[in-house]
């Protein structure tokens, strides 16, 4: 028998064993599971982050006035950690930062989100909590039936080191919206406070819909919204409900936005509806119309007749354009110190944006076209023949002779009736042909429509 030998497998094994030892270390050297990726700590200017380890998202409170633009961050890393952007250098925190955290062979990524705590942190009124809008900065107190408005003592709470003028603890005359200043070194912020008593419905909307839900055109829904967001003690009427005998005694001011139609509707133009609507002025009532609601004078008799609006227009359906080369404005040169202008965002002097190039819209229209139509000719001539005072037309009409877009009418020394007709008086932006449906001027629609219906109160 041949005699085997065993020498060359053992040899084989050997250099097995070394193969499989080398890859071993190898890869446990090169790629380490264990690293901590895990921040210890995020903080701006003393104020610690809210670390959110599953999603990753850090949140840092800090105090109003202050300013996001350079701010430089405290920030506490796992042992042998390296974190892009770098620490220490300022970073802009106005919107959402993003941080990764790198160990060995792993990485995490963090959002930092720098929100400034609002310097308000409650308005109150005979215990009753005032609520509180930060975003648009206004405040409305809902108080019981019959509160007298005109001495009332509201307490405040504010955030620290913040200061507010006029100060919590004194009194004052809520009849109409106060204003209140609050500051932190160069900071401010102004808090429009607006109460109601419920001792009598001093608002109302008028509209075609038997409800308020029922409301389908856009451009009456978006106005609806704001409205009863802004007077939250407000009615709904319908001309239905008019026609059926409700009684309109209570209200101070209603307004009538009316945009689906160049003619008015046959509900609006009753014998009934239109008498009592008539007698509600005669009794010291007050109209807001705006859009093509502005047709409406003349048949409530507030113009001879003839003398209602000479231009009416628009598109409908998805019929519109898209204006891309120039925003649209209004001029009320000679009317800057008409209350329905306080406080508009202007671009000079006597003129305001209204409505951003770059959306949609469908200019609808119905205003006084002066110098061809009508036998008007000029701003003055208009004020003879229908009685108004014409506020506010197109922005290259400084002399307010071209167009009639703003106007009231008075009873005496009260203001009576308001229109605004303007085609860029557009409160819903469709979203159509890539259009914006943001329109960065809606401010200033919100701002004159509160100004006519707050001024229509108390005039």
């Amino acid at each position: 028998m041949k005699k085997r030998t065993i020498l060359p497998y053992i040899i084989l094994a050997v250099l097995f064993t070394a193969l499989f030892t080398g890859c071993d270390k190898g890869s446990d050297s090169n790629f380490d599971t264990n690293a901590d990726v895990h921040l210890q700590s995020f903080s701006i200017n003393q104020q610690q982050g809210e670390i959110d380890y599953k999603t990753g998202i850090i949140t840092v409170r800090l105090p109003f006035g202050t300013n996001l633009s350079a701010l430089t961050p405290s920030i506490e890393l796992p042992a042998a950690a390296a974190l892009s952007p770098a620490p220490g250098a300022p970073v802009n925190f106005t919107g959402d930062v993003k941080y990764r955290i790198t160990n060995g062979n792993l990485y995490k990524d963090y959002t930092v989100r720098a929100i400034i705590t609002p310097p308000l942190k409650s308005f109150t009124i005979n215990g009753v909590a005032g609520t509180i809008d930060q975003s648009t900065q206004s405040i409305t107190v809902l108080l019981p039936d019959g509160v007298n408005l005109s001495n009332l003592t509201p307490q405040i709470q504010l955030e620290s080191n913040i200061q507010i003028s006029p100060a919590s603890g004194v009194p004052q005359n809520f009849t109409g919206p106060v204003s209140y200043t609050v500051s932190s070194g160069s900071a401010t912020a102004i808090y429009r406070v607006t109460v109601i008593s419920n001792s009598v419905n001093e608002y109302a909307f008028l509209g075609l819909a038997a409800t308020r839900d029922a409301i389908v055109d856009p451009d009456e829904k978006a106005a609806a919204d704001w409205f009863f967001l802004n007077y939250p003690a407000a009615d709904y009427i319908s001309f239905q409900s008019i026609e059926t005998g409700r009684r309109l005694t209570n209200y101070k001011v209603i307004w009538w936005h009316y945009d689906e139609a160049q003619d008015l509707p046959a509900a609006a133009l009753t014998s009934t509806v239109v008498n009592a609507l008539k007698d509600y002025r005669a009794n010291g009532g007050n109209l807001l119309l705006t859009t093509y609601a502005t047709r409406y004078v003349e048949a409530l008799g507030i113009v001879p007749q003839g003398r209602g609006p000479n231009n009416a227009f628009g598109d409908f359906g998805n019929a519109g354009f898209i204006e891309q080369n120039n925003d649209w404005g209004i001029s009320f040169r000679t009317r800057e110190d008409h209350p329905v202008f306080a406080g508009i965002e202007t671009y000079e002097p006597g003129k305001a944006w209204l409505l951003e190039k770059g959306t949609f819209r469908q200019n609808h229209t119905a205003w006084w076209f002066l110098p061809e139509w009508g036998g008007y000719g000029n701003g003055a001539t208009w004020r003879e023949q229908t009685g108004g005072i014409n506020l506010a037309s197109e922005a290259w009409d400084d002399h307010l002779d071209g167009r009639v877009g703003i106007a009231e009418w008075k009873t005496g020394d009260n203001a009576n009736v308001i229109i605004i007709a303007f085609g860029a008086y557009d409160w819903y932006s469709e979203p159509l042909n890539g259009g914006k449906t943001t329109n960065a001027y809606i401010g200033n629609i919100r701002r004159i429509t509160k100004n006519a219906i707050d001024y229509l109160k108390d005039h």
